[in-house]
């Protein structure tokens, strides 16, 4: 049997991170590879060896096959696991390795490309008596035909989901309604498939009406043996991706357990799969069960069956790949208490869930009994706009369901994270929401929640930002304090005769805070805009912590600052505050109607020209970010008068994509 002695981790992030802690555990040398971006990623510290690969796309990168089979060459690794996306359902890649002499940790190159293709997977699956819906392919442009595409929607029936047929993630995924969006859905989609995939090719299928995500976790071994551990619950989504996902699931008894368990070996048997698998499924409302796909990789929420089933699964592919039978623990698995995961990702969701870079000045998550937290950042950590950008996995187990949904709620509210916006506030607004906490749930759950409303500021949402900007003041003026070389025995604002107080503005969102404070010997007095708050006595001041009594309440407050912006976390909340200058520069404003790229991208296309009317809402730039594409649309009538951008350029967050006036203004 062969034994792994040394394992490159074809990956980056937490992904690395994760198998670099079970291959530890198991006594085996690590390997990380790093991109330009990846240089000081907490990854690349975590592992034995790392080999650098030059660039920063991923195509230069972590796609690059050959490059990382010369690494793993160099560093004498006898095993390459591939974590999730990139390489890690490339079937060439896995015959690489093979031809090399290199153990890949995964199925075989066969049953990933059984898989790679979602039309053939469904034709094997529909012979091996799994569920399967019915559906037409996509392949080239002639299958474009609107009078063909019509043809195949009769018979499949509207809704309609394209789906790329060579990925996932919701890239190249799109719902059609009726027969007029069919023909520019299926476009927009091949050229997001073509883009995100190197294959344009989509196909279509019979849409469930508010559906349930299930996938079932399987596992298999040389020896024939298919085992499942269970299913997950993963149908809180954004853009067809997963945010929330969870084991059990709600709506699963054990009769359903055991059908969707059936279906899943059989899926597995028919490949006769090897090592850690996911069979995923859409669910209707009855319960009835369809097949989706077959990931031929570990999946980002496999903590969840980790945490129910008590068996780690990056030590089971290890194993497996090293020709060993399944280990015991899997044979009989009996899942027990329930676990749930959050995805925290650096975007906007009220924006729109665009995805945001930047430099992460804190991230710090909070020791609590029952938690785990899987991340591939740290403090100072850069969120690049070349990968994901998902920060971390916060992810809690309890007896139940309730228990578990109530301490990563307590985890995210008590993680300090600041310098990108993050989805964290939403995450807390599902987890807390009434008809997430009863399980009834689908796919369309954040169709019907807006982020608006499950982020909807709380009542004193003004008195925390009152509170956090006079903390930030006082933080601000302890620091200055303790600096001081004149006289630093004196009292702040000391002065032998009295005068005004001294004073600061902040701004939080498009709100100007202003504090006013002095201190008279013994006293500390101020004002918050018109709230002058009482019994006010500062314990313990430093540059990063306030232990202050305000209005009668003792309280800790934490501040963490970067240049003019200062980020205070309590127990009433977090408050970015910006420090507004004095004396500020007059240039520094943008022409009016100016359309402003919500984030850093490429620009894949110009929808309009110079002088041309356009209406409110109509398309004016496309961008690519992350594999995504992104509309800017006009928010009102006028004419574009300037277009200081072309195709293929790369633009910065806030950058000028085009200035659109109101025409009237000229008449």
């Amino acid at each position: 049997m062969p034994s792994i002695t040394k394992l490159l981790i074809a990956n980056r992030g937490e992904i690395a991170s994760r198998v670099i802690r079970t291959a530890r555990q198991m006594d085996i040398a690590t390997v990380a590879l790093y991109s330009d971006a990846d240089r000081d990623a907490p990854h690349v510290l975590q592992a034995d060896e790392s080999v650098h690969l030059p660039g920063t796309a991923p195509a230069d990168t972590y796609l690059r096959g050959d490059l990382i089979l010369a690494a793993a060459r160099r560093t004498g690794a006898d095993a390459i696991h591939p974590g999730y996306g990139f390489l890690s359902e490339n079937e060439q890649f896995a015959r690489d390795c093979a031809a090399d002499g290199i153990i890949f940790v995964g199925p075989s190159p066969e049953a990933i490309a059984a898989m790679g293709s979602k039309i053939e997977a469904k034709r094997m699956m529909a012979a091996a008596g799994v569920p399967v819906l019915p559906g037409a392919t996509v392949e080239n442009e002639s299958d474009e035909d609107p009078d063909r595409l019509s043809a195949a929607a009769h018979l499949i029936g509207f809704p309609i989901l394209v789906k790329a047929a060579f990925g996932g993630g919701g890239r190249g995924m799109r719902i059609v309604t009726d027969q007029h969006q069919l023909v520019e859905a299926v476009r927009s989609a091949r050229r997001e498939a073509a883009s995100a995939f190197g294959n344009g090719t989509v196909f279509l299928e019979k849409f469930v009406e508010s559906p349930r995500h299930i996938e079932v976790q399987i596992f298999g071994d040389s020896f024939g043996t298919v085992v499942h551990l269970g299913e997950r619950e993963c149908s809180i989504q954004r853009r067809y991706q997963k945010i929330i996902e969870e084991s059990p699931s709600t709506a699963v008894d054990e009769t359903l357990r055991d059908e969707l368990g059936r279906a899943a070996v059989a899926a597995g048997k028919a490949l006769s799969y090897e090592g850690a698998g996911t069979v995923e499924f859409v669910m209707a409302q009855d319960g009835s069960f369809y097949f989706l796909e077959v990931n031929t990789r570990l999946q980002v929420e496999h903590p969840v069956t980790e945490l129910v089933t008590g068996i780690d699964l990056v030590r089971g592919q290890l194993l497996v790949a090293s020709g060993a039978p399944l280990p015991e623990e899997m044979i009989d698995a009996m899942p027990r208490g329930h676990a749930v995961e959050v995805r925290l990702y650096a975007e906007d969701a009220a924006a729109g869930f665009i995805p945001v870079s930047g430099t992460l000045t804190t991230l710090e998550f909070p020791a609590l009994d029952g938690i785990r937290v899987d991340s591939g950042f740290t403090s100072g950590s850069q969120v690049s706009t070349f990968y994901d950008p998902m920060l971390a996995k916060v992810i809690g187990y309890g007896p139940d369901r309730a228990s578990a949904c109530d301490l990563v709620a307590r985890a995210l509210r008590e993680t300090l994270v600041h310098g990108v916006t993050t989805n964290r506030d939403l995450l807390i607004g599902i987890l807390r929401e009434h008809e997430f906490r009863s399980g009834a749930i689908d796919t369309g759950y954040l169709d019907r929640h807006t982020p608006a409303e499950l982020m909807a500021r709380p009542a004193n949402a003004e008195s925390v930002a009152a509170v956090h900007a006079l903390v930030a003041a006082l933080t601000a003026q302890s620091e200055r304090r303790t600096r001081t070389s004149v006289l630093p025995g004196l009292p702040s604002g000391f002065r032998t005769l009295a005068s005004a107080p001294q004073s600061v503005s902040f701004l939080t969102g498009d709100e100007t805070i202003d504090v006013e404070y002095r201190f008279d010997r013994s006293t500390l007095t101020a004002r918050v805009g018109d709230w002058q708050p009482e019994g006010l006595e500062v314990i313990e001041a430093g540059a990063d912590l306030l232990d202050a009594v305000i209005d009668g309440v003792r309280r800790r407050y934490r501040v963490t600052r970067s240049g003019a912006t200062y980020f205070v976390d309590s127990i009433l909340g977090s408050t970015e505050l910006r420090e507004v200058e004095r004396f500020p520069d007059p240039s520094d404003t943008q022409e009016a109607g100016s359309l402003l790229a919500p984030m850093p991208g490429t620009v894949v296309r110009i929808e309009v020209a110079e002088g041309q009317t356009v209406a409110a809402g109509d398309p004016v730039v496309v961008l690519e970010a992350m594999k995504m594409e992104h509309t800017i649309r006009t928010p009102a009538d006028g004419i574009v008068v300037k277009i200081p951008v072309s195709v293929a350029a790369q633009v910065d967050s806030g950058q000028v994509l085009a200035v659109v006036q109101d025409g009237a203004a000229d008449e």
